[in-house]
Protein backbone atom coordinates (compact mmCIF):
# COMPACT_ATOMS: atom_id res chain seq x y z
CA UNK A 1 0.00 0.00 0.00
CA UNK A 2 1.49 3.61 -0.75
CA UNK A 3 1.03 6.46 1.17
CA UNK A 4 0.84 9.61 -0.35
CA UNK A 5 1.98 12.93 1.15
CA UNK A 6 0.93 15.93 -0.40
CA UNK A 7 3.50 19.24 -0.01
CA UNK A 8 3.57 21.61 3.30
CA UNK A 9 2.65 24.95 2.07
CA UNK A 10 5.65 27.20 1.59
CA UNK A 11 5.44 31.10 3.11
CA UNK A 12 5.32 33.59 0.17
CA UNK A 13 8.62 35.68 -0.13
CA UNK A 14 8.15 39.50 -0.15
CA UNK A 15 8.35 39.78 -3.85
CA UNK A 16 5.60 38.16 -4.05
CA UNK A 17 6.61 35.40 -6.45
CA UNK A 18 4.42 32.32 -7.62
CA UNK A 19 5.46 29.19 -5.95
CA UNK A 20 4.05 26.25 -7.83
CA UNK A 21 2.85 23.81 -5.98
CA UNK A 22 4.71 20.27 -6.09
CA UNK A 23 3.46 16.92 -7.06
CA UNK A 24 2.61 14.39 -4.59
CA UNK A 25 4.75 12.25 -2.70
CA UNK A 26 4.77 8.63 -2.71
CA UNK A 27 6.35 6.33 0.13
CA UNK A 28 6.43 2.78 -0.04
CA UNK A 29 7.52 0.63 2.98
CA UNK A 30 8.72 -3.00 3.32
CA UNK A 31 6.92 -3.56 6.67
CA UNK A 32 3.90 -2.93 8.18
CA UNK A 33 3.28 -0.07 10.49
CA UNK A 34 1.09 2.86 11.22
CA UNK A 35 1.94 6.35 9.62
CA UNK A 36 -0.20 9.16 10.58
CA UNK A 37 -3.57 6.95 10.68
CA UNK A 38 -2.37 5.13 7.70
CA UNK A 39 -1.41 1.27 7.82
CA UNK A 40 1.73 0.23 5.78
CA UNK A 41 0.85 -3.65 4.25
CA UNK A 42 3.82 -5.58 4.87
CA UNK A 43 3.64 -7.27 1.80
CA UNK A 44 4.82 -4.39 -0.05
CA UNK A 45 8.10 -5.96 -1.27
CA UNK A 46 10.28 -2.67 -2.38
CA UNK A 47 11.35 -0.06 0.25
CA UNK A 48 11.51 2.95 -1.77
CA UNK A 49 11.09 6.54 -1.04
CA UNK A 50 10.66 9.12 -4.06
CA UNK A 51 10.46 12.84 -3.63
CA UNK A 52 10.06 16.00 -5.40
CA UNK A 53 12.86 18.28 -6.38
CA UNK A 54 14.35 19.75 -3.00
CA UNK A 55 13.94 23.43 -3.00
CA UNK A 56 16.63 25.62 -1.23
CA UNK A 57 16.31 29.12 -0.14
CA UNK A 58 19.43 31.16 0.14
CA UNK A 59 20.03 34.22 0.99
CA UNK A 60 22.18 36.87 -1.27
CA UNK A 61 25.01 39.08 0.09
CA UNK A 62 25.05 40.86 -2.95
CA UNK A 63 21.51 42.28 -3.14
CA UNK A 64 21.44 44.85 -0.03
CA UNK A 65 19.41 47.35 -1.98
CA UNK A 66 16.42 48.47 0.13
CA UNK A 67 17.90 46.02 3.46
CA UNK A 68 17.61 47.73 6.46
CA UNK A 69 19.39 46.59 9.93
CA UNK A 70 19.69 47.68 13.65
CA UNK A 71 22.89 47.16 15.81
CA UNK A 72 21.90 46.99 19.91
CA UNK A 73 25.29 47.70 21.32
CA UNK A 74 26.43 47.52 25.08
CA UNK A 75 28.27 50.24 26.34
CA UNK A 76 29.51 47.98 29.48
CA UNK A 77 33.16 46.19 28.15
CA UNK A 78 32.86 49.32 25.67
CA UNK A 79 36.85 48.23 24.95
CA UNK A 80 35.63 45.37 23.35
CA UNK A 81 32.11 46.34 22.15
CA UNK A 82 33.18 49.45 19.75
CA UNK A 83 35.59 47.43 17.93
CA UNK A 84 32.84 44.67 17.60
CA UNK A 85 30.03 47.67 16.04
CA UNK A 86 32.79 48.78 13.72
CA UNK A 87 33.46 45.60 12.92
CA UNK A 88 29.64 45.41 11.91
CA UNK A 89 29.89 48.38 10.11
CA UNK A 90 32.73 48.38 7.52
CA UNK A 91 31.01 44.70 7.03
CA UNK A 92 27.75 46.44 6.10
CA UNK A 93 29.98 48.95 3.95
CA UNK A 94 31.69 46.47 1.92
CA UNK A 95 28.38 45.11 1.06
CA UNK A 96 26.71 48.38 0.13
CA UNK A 97 24.63 48.51 2.62
CA UNK A 98 23.32 52.34 2.75
CA UNK A 99 24.23 54.40 6.20
CA UNK A 100 21.00 55.66 6.42
CA UNK A 101 19.81 52.45 6.36
CA UNK A 102 21.61 51.18 9.89
CA UNK A 103 20.44 52.39 13.31
CA UNK A 104 22.54 52.08 16.34
CA UNK A 105 20.78 51.68 19.40
CA UNK A 106 23.90 52.02 22.61
CA UNK A 107 21.91 50.24 26.03
CA UNK A 108 23.84 50.26 29.73
CA UNK A 109 24.95 46.20 29.49
CA UNK A 110 24.30 43.19 27.48
CA UNK A 111 21.48 42.41 29.95
CA UNK A 112 19.67 44.92 28.22
CA UNK A 113 20.16 44.00 24.53
CA UNK A 114 17.18 41.60 24.41
CA UNK A 115 14.03 43.62 25.47
CA UNK A 116 15.64 46.40 23.13
CA UNK A 117 16.30 43.78 20.21
CA UNK A 118 12.39 43.06 20.62
CA UNK A 119 11.16 46.30 20.75
CA UNK A 120 13.26 47.38 17.45
CA UNK A 121 12.04 44.64 15.99
CA UNK A 122 8.39 44.83 16.46
CA UNK A 123 8.75 48.27 15.07
CA UNK A 124 9.02 46.27 11.88
CA UNK A 125 11.27 48.88 10.71
CA UNK A 126 14.34 46.43 10.31
CA UNK A 127 14.85 43.26 8.49
CA UNK A 128 17.49 41.95 10.83
CA UNK A 129 19.02 43.19 14.45
CA UNK A 130 22.24 42.94 15.88
CA UNK A 131 22.65 41.99 18.87
CA UNK A 132 26.58 43.49 20.26
CA UNK A 133 27.80 42.60 23.53
CA UNK A 134 30.40 41.41 26.11
CA UNK A 135 30.14 39.32 28.67
CA UNK A 136 33.55 38.57 30.80
CA UNK A 137 33.97 35.99 33.55
CA UNK A 138 34.82 37.20 37.27
CA UNK A 139 35.16 36.07 40.63
CA UNK A 140 31.19 35.29 41.36
CA UNK A 141 28.67 33.50 39.38
CA UNK A 142 27.53 36.85 38.05
CA UNK A 143 28.39 35.86 34.48
CA UNK A 144 26.57 32.85 34.43
CA UNK A 145 23.66 35.07 35.27
CA UNK A 146 24.13 37.36 32.74
CA UNK A 147 25.27 34.94 30.08
CA UNK A 148 22.00 32.79 30.43
CA UNK A 149 19.90 35.65 30.16
CA UNK A 150 21.76 37.71 27.06
CA UNK A 151 21.17 34.32 25.01
CA UNK A 152 17.55 33.80 26.19
CA UNK A 153 16.77 38.02 25.77
CA UNK A 154 17.89 37.55 22.22
CA UNK A 155 16.75 34.19 21.37
CA UNK A 156 13.16 35.59 22.34
CA UNK A 157 13.59 38.71 20.92
CA UNK A 158 14.15 37.25 17.63
CA UNK A 159 10.89 34.47 18.28
CA UNK A 160 8.48 37.26 19.88
CA UNK A 161 9.23 39.38 17.20
CA UNK A 162 9.69 37.53 13.79
CA UNK A 163 12.45 39.10 13.07
CA UNK A 164 15.77 37.32 12.76
CA UNK A 165 18.31 39.05 16.04
CA UNK A 166 21.97 38.04 15.70
CA UNK A 167 23.94 36.80 18.58
CA UNK A 168 26.89 38.91 18.27
CA UNK A 169 27.54 38.84 22.43
CA UNK A 170 31.30 37.33 23.58
CA UNK A 171 30.62 35.14 26.63
CA UNK A 172 34.77 34.91 27.30
CA UNK A 173 36.80 33.56 30.23
CA UNK A 174 39.13 36.80 30.37
CA UNK A 175 39.82 40.55 28.31
CA UNK A 176 42.25 38.74 26.43
CA UNK A 177 39.70 36.94 25.03
CA UNK A 178 37.20 39.56 24.39
CA UNK A 179 39.88 41.06 22.66
CA UNK A 180 40.86 38.49 20.21
CA UNK A 181 37.22 37.89 19.42
CA UNK A 182 37.41 41.82 18.41
CA UNK A 183 39.51 42.28 16.09
CA UNK A 184 42.56 40.27 17.40
CA UNK A 185 44.03 37.65 16.05
CA UNK A 186 40.46 35.65 16.38
CA UNK A 187 38.75 37.60 13.88
CA UNK A 188 35.60 40.16 14.44
CA UNK A 189 32.33 38.67 15.87
CA UNK A 190 30.96 42.14 14.97
CA UNK A 191 31.92 41.88 11.24
CA UNK A 192 30.95 37.87 11.23
CA UNK A 193 27.59 39.11 12.60
CA UNK A 194 27.12 41.62 9.80
CA UNK A 195 27.63 39.14 7.50
CA UNK A 196 24.89 36.97 8.65
CA UNK A 197 22.62 39.62 8.59
CA UNK A 198 23.14 40.57 5.35
CA UNK A 199 22.81 37.00 3.76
Amino acid sequence: MDVVCSSLPSPRSRSSAAILPRKPTALSFSSSFQFQGFVVDRKQSSSSIQTAAVRHLVGSVTKTQGLRFAVVVARFNEIVTKPLLEGALDTFRKYSVNEEDIDVVWVPGSFEIGIVAERLGKSRNYHAILCIGSVIRGDTTHYDAVANSVASGVLSAGLNSGVPCIFGVLTCENMDQALNRAGGKSGNKGAECALTAVS
